[in-house]
């Protein structure tokens, strides 16, 4: 071979290497593990992680929360840190972040730890608790009153470290197209429903099913299910359950706050740097409180907008809302007993709710002012 040719064929490989190298800056390959992903060459460390989100970032506030929280880290962290979402199922499926983050197949992933509910039970105490507390109780437990570290060493036995990172108010009761007059209405209802609320529905007679949000409108529409949860209003009337159903439930009592967690491989958390687990940490606080604001800023909106649609929002009976409560009681204490964190973290958000009821009590203007 000439010197041309050799020259020429030097220049083909540097800049297929060149190109590769840049492609893999941008986007790691999944196949080298996890701390592999976590940490990429560059003229300084950088952190760059894939991360699976349960929920599609085009719902306002459901799913763009984890976009604000990954700008806020790239730019506390003056692009030393770098986390890229990925849709649900574009990686990984969205009930399975857990797993793969466990497993080393991605680094991160933000989720709902109501999802794991058949294989970790504690788990929906940390995502959602029917009759449970309220956004600003939850945040003042997680932060303050030991829930994180009961969320870290729940999580600490699968080698994962959940940090929170979204939290918002009260969901919907439900989408229905027939009205509930009595809790036997709920009798063979085909109804999509999570987390222990669902276990409490199930009780009523409910056949029970867990469909992904991006399912949903679909299975409503074709009559495979006739009722369904799923989020905040402007989420449900943003996936369409509107034009299906024309009955919105509430109060939410089965989930009076719903958190969301980025979920991070132990070993990955283990290797950050002090600084790099600290910006982490303070975007995702900012996440939540950013979360929360910008939920219940959205929801009155939507509400007034209901009759235009046809759409009737519609309260809960109290006698309902009582039975509700009383069968919530007996699942909570069916869960308890049969497992030991259950019981744990279950005790620890009993107490701290028991001693905020005074300061709730006394502080705050009563409901019917």
């Amino acid at each position: 071979m000439g010197i041309t040719n050799r020259t020429a064929l030097i220049a083909v490989v540097v800049a297929f290497l060149t190109g590769m190298l840049a492609t893999l800056a941008v986007r790691p390959p999944g196949d080298g593990g996890p701390v592999a992903e976590a940490r990429s060459g560059g003229a300084a460390a950088t952190v760059r992680w894939r991360v699976p989100v349960a929920f599609s970032t085009n719902l306002e506030v459901l799913g763009d929360n984890v976009l604000w929280v990954v700008d806020a880290i790239e730019r506390a962290s003056g692009g030393a840190v770098v986390l890229r979402p990925y849709e649900p199922g574009e990686i990984v499926p969205a009930f399975n972040i857990v797993d793969a983050v466990r497993e080393g197949k991605v680094p991160a992933g933000y989720t709902w730890l109501g999802y794991d509910q058949g294989k970790i039970p504690a788990a929906p105490l940390l995502g959602a608790v029917p009759f449970g507390m309220e956004p600003w109780e939850f945040m003042a437990w997680w932060f303050e009153g030991g829930g994180r570290e009961h969320g870290e060493a729940l999580y600490g036995k699968f080698g994962v470290h959940p940090v929170l990172c979204g939290l918002i108010g009260p969901e919907t009761a439900g989408w229905f197209r027939e009205p509930i007059d009595a809790l036997s209405d709920m009798e063979g209802l085909k109804i999509r429903f999570a987390g222990l609320g669902g276990r409490v529905i199930e009780r009523l007679g409910a056949s029970v099913t867990m469909i992904p949000g991006g399912e949903i409108f679909q299975a409503l529409e074709k009559g495979a299910i006739d009722a369904t949860e799923f989020a905040l209003p402007n989420v449900d009337q943003e996936l369409g359950f509107d034009r299906v159903a024309k009955l919105n439930y509430y109060p939410g009592w089965h989930q009076p706050a719903t958190s969301v967690h980025l979920v991070v491989n132990a070993d990955v958390w283990a290797g950050l740097s002090d600084a790099e687990r600290r910006v982490i940490d303070t975007a995702c606080t900012a996440g939540v409180t950013r979360n929360l604001a910008k939920a219940e800023a959205l929801q009155g909106g939507v509400l007034a907008g209901f009759p235009d649609k046809g759409v009737t929002a519609v309260r809960l009976p109290l006698p309902i809302l009582r039975e509700l409560e009383r069968v919530t009681a007996q699942v909570m204490a069916e869960e308890a007993a049969g497992d030991e964190d259950f019981r744990a973290i279950h005790a620890s958000q009993r107490a701290f709710r028991d001693q905020y009821a005074l300061w709730k009590r006394f502080a705050y203007l009563p409901r019917d002012f």
